[in-house]
């Protein structure tokens, strides 16, 4: 199979390359050109190609995939844990301080010092060694101090924890505590009632922070932008090529795509629906946002190859407490990167999507209540067609399951939080209403397209695809074994499932002539490793539009000298 008719770019050979074809689903070598795939076979009909030009990879055996495609990615969100000071391995009281110390002998009088929170990602489970005001005030007098909170959905489990001292108690001041009574406790001393600068917020989505200074430790556009080149590096290592945000993006999230793609520094596919601010919208700021925003992003949307902003996320009913206080700060979106009002009560949510699905808007939803408000919306407009995503999928009963055949849609997962953490919790609500929690064989076997998502915790998709064949929690193997999908469905998922999310599967997902050259060389076979080992799995190298950007042990430089 070829369309090569000039000179390769590059050559893999000695592989084991597995196509995701059905006419020839493992062969020893491909080749690219100008960013595509030009021919695949076996070593001799590859190098038949290749000239001084070429770049050679003798991948020595290794077992070669289609690049990742992460269904639910949170990708600018990685790189922000290195934006402020770690607090990683710090166990102790006394080591805590002594890291506050440390930083305020280099920052000057009245310099915020803002670190990352305590505890150990991706989760930030178990105890950890929270200080007081009054330690902080003793190694920081001069400087008001903020030891964030985590991002509640790493855990999902309450309450957020972060600590201020006096000065930064002063900059929120008795206005900002009375705002955010509601959903935030602030301790107090026990002997001196004073408050002794912990925290306790009772939402997933931190929102005491927004109330401090602006100076207190916001991601700005620079560190936005750093942040999601170094996100970038973490996902191509696990041989993530592209993304699909659904979620959606904020206005202040997508310039810095916007930003990173003009310099061409993209090295992970982005398709990015947009994140408006529906709920703070008037009627005529709604009617703008549909013809100058959506109408925008419907069909393929707008963009190019490497970075297109495709739909709108527009998929939920609710908001998570402390949400007034983020839409103040609005464009800032903290940790999120989404608006904090594109959510919409059911009333007002039914119009705006039946307006999508009138545009052919493709529209993505994260809570499974909106399964029945997209059945609203075909009642008046059909979405078959549309692929609109139900994303986050968790309890599923067979009805369920038929009717997201019957719209069409998509789902995303979220397996790192309904099968590994949660597994056996779910299980007990899922007999509670005939579901089953994750149902990924039945999904598949109703013929519904299923893509495969991190959702940041933690960014390796090797992850979900172990979830899915293995479906096994942290506490033990789920009792829902027959919904295990084997290797090759999973990998389908990581990979052709998530072109489908966005129209792209003529383009990417598959390894043969005529496709984006996106792949990746794996350290094992995924389809041979010990079951229990494929979350470890990682690339060696990895491709995006025939451009080597992983290549941590020099794979690609053997260079032409190979062939």
């Amino acid at each position: 199979m070829t369309l090569a008719t000039h000179h390769l770019d590059l050559a893999i050979t000695n592989a084991k390359i597995l196509t995701m074809t059905s006419d020839r689903p493992v062969v020893r070598a491909l080749g690219t050109r100008g960013g595509r795939i030009a021919v695949v076979g076996e070593d001799r009909e590859v190098l038949a190609h290749a000239t001084s030009a070429t770049r050679v990879v003798d991948a020595r055996g290794a077992t070669v995939i289609p690049g990742l495609v992460d269904g639910h990615a949170h990708l600018d969100r990685e790189g922000l844990r290195d934006v402020f000071a770690s607090m990683e391995g710090l166990r102790t009281v006394e080591a805590v301080l002594d890291r506050i110390s440390s930083l305020a002998a280099g920052a000057e009088p009245g310099q915020w010092i803002v670190t990352m929170p305590l505890g150990e990602p991706p989760y930030y489970e178990g105890e950890q060694p929270f200080p007081t005001r009054f330690q902080l005030d003793r190694v920081a007098p001069r400087n008001p101090v903020f030891i964030r909170p985590i991002w509640g959905y790493w855990r999902h489990s309450l309450p957020l924890r972060s600590v201020m001292n006096g000065l930064a108690l002063e900059a929120l001041g008795p206005d900002g505590i009375r705002a955010c009574e509601s959903w935030a406790e602030f301790e107090r001393d026990p002997v001196s009632g004073e408050l002794n600068g912990r925290v306790n917020e009772h939402t997933f989505e931190p929102s005491v922070e927004f109330l401090l200074p602006q100076s207190a430790g916001r991601f700005g556009e620079e560190a936005r932008r750093s942040a999601l080149l170094r996100s970038m590096r973490t996902y191509n290592a696990s041989g993530t090529t592209g993304i699909y945000e659904g979620h959606g993006v904020a206005d202040e999230v997508g310039a810095v795509y916007r930003r990173v793609a003009s310099l061409s520094e993209l090295t992970v596919r982005a398709r990015l629906p947009l994140s408006l601010p529906w709920a703070d919208a008037t009627d005529i700021e709604r009617a703008h946002l549909r013809a100058a925003r959506v109408s925008a992003v419907a069909g393929d949307g707008e963009g190019d190859e490497m970075l297109r902003f495709v739909g709108v996320s527009l998929g939920s009913t609710h908001s998570s407490p402390g949400v007034h206080v983020r839409r103040k700060a609005r464009p800032y979106t903290g940790w999120a990167g989404f608006d904090p009002g594109s959510s919409l009560d059911p009333a007002e949510l039914l119009p705006e999507l039946v307006e999508c699905a009138r545009a052919g808007v493709q529209v993505a939803a994260m809570t499974p209540d909106m399964l029945s408000v997209f059945e609203l919306v075909d009642r008046a407009i059909p979405i078959a067609g549309l692929r609109w995503v139900l994303g986050h999928i968790n309890v599923l009963t067979p009805a369920d399951i038929d009717l997201i055949r019957r719209l069409g849609l998509i789902v995303t997962t979220h397996t790192n939080r309904y099968i590994y953490k949660e597994g056996r919790e779910g299980e007990k609500r899922a007999a509670e209403t005939g579901g089953v929690p994750v149902p990924l064989r039945s999904l598949l076997s109703a013929g519904v397209p299923v893509s495969l998502g991190t959702d940041n915790v933690p960014t390796s998709l090797f992850g979900p695809i172990w979830h899915a064949v293995s479906r096994e929690s942290r506490s033990g193997r789920l009792d829902s074994q027959h919904e295990r999908i084997d290797r090759y469905q999973a990998l389908r998922a990581a990979t052709i499932g998530g072109a489908l999310l966005t129209f792209d599967e003529r383009r990417r997902g598959r390894l043969e002539p005529g496709m984006q050259a996106d792949l990746a060389v794996l350290s094992d076979d995924v389809l041979a490793i010990g079951e229990a080992h494929i979350p470890s799995i990682s690339a060696v190298m990895t491709v995006v539009a025939g451009r080597v950007v992983h290549d941590p042990d020099g794979l690609a430089g053997q260079g032409s000298s190979s062939w």
